[in-house]
């Protein structure tokens, strides 16, 4: 039996990982810098035009912007993470992304100029400030289209997350029972069968199986947490550490089930449940 064949399986399925990952994601964010901060630099001075005579790179401009760059980037990254777990995650208004969008180029109007000296110093040129001014300004306006750029997916992406968190159809035989997502406290399946738990402890049998219904429901508001459970990041009670690095969780519904009395997190779903609920 030839060994090309799943080695070339094993390799593609690696490559689609990679391009699925967040990794491939700052990958491409990375290279749109790079080439931003060549372009830029270049059409800066004329001394810079590919072909003058004498030609001369602007390294010293083209770090500057690359250092620059990611600290933006990593202003903008953590920004957003902290909109998307405050406001995104459950409604996305344009209010609320201008509101994301100004934050962020304020953000980067505090570190710009600190950023600015300490280059000139290091450097050892003057500092003119009317030069920063205009420096700063532009570096906002490019800052607002490549932050909108690169978020316009994510965004998008949440608003698709935010329109389904509405309310989901329950199917059971012929009834259809329509609940919103606030009043879901868990999906758990027993003997085959699957089971919505609201907030009043009621008990609704549906015809989806869980891996339906993950595929349906917000995955901001609720988290698969094993194989018989789905639970709603409100109807978490208490998160206790116990033995191999798993977690136990408790519910605020009281329900007489063992399958939802309690809940165990494995150690490899640890980190990712933790990221989920915080």
């Amino acid at each position: 039996m030839s060994t090309k064949q799943p080695t070339k399986n094993i390799v593609k399925t690696a490559w689609h990982t990679f391009m699925s990952s967040s990794v491939w994601r700052w990958f491409q964010k990375a290279i749109v810098l790079i080439i931003f901060s060549l372009v830029a630099n270049h059409i800066a001075a004329s001394d810079n035009f590919l072909g003058n005579e004498p030609y001369r790179f602007p390294i010293e401009g083209f770090l500057s912007s690359i250092l620059l760059c990611i600290l933006i980037g990593i202003i903008a990254h953590i920004n957003f993470n902290f909109y998307t777990n405050k406001y995104f995650s459950k409604k996305v208004e344009t209010v609320t992304i201008a509101k994301f969008m100004a934050s962020t180029l304020g953000y980067v109007t505090i570190m710009y100029v600190p950023v600015n000296i300490i280059i000139s110093l290091i450097s050892d040129s003057q500092i003119e400030f009317y030069y920063v001014l205009i420096g700063l300004l532009i570096t906002l306006l490019l800052s607002f289209i490549l932050i909108g750029l690169w978020y316009a997916q994510d965004l998008y992406n949440l608003y698709q997350l935010s329109i389904k968190d509405a309310e989901i159809t329950i199917e059971n035989g012929a009834r259809i029972t329509k609940l919103t997502y606030e009043n879901i406290f868990c999906f758990y399946s027993e003997n085959k069968i699957v089971y919505t738990v609201q907030k009043d402890g009621k008990t609704i049998t549906t015809d989806f199986t869980l891996n339906e219904l993950e595929e349906k429901i917000n995955d901001q508001l609720f988290f698969r947490a094993n194989r018989k459970i789905i639970i709603h990041k409100d109807a978490v009670d208490q998160i206790e550490k116990i033995e191999n690095g798993k977690l136990r969780i408790l519910l605020k519904a009281s329900i007489e089930n063992d399958t939802i009395a309690e809940i165990n997190i494995s150690r490899y779903k640890r980190k990712a449940f933790m990221n989920w609920f915080q």
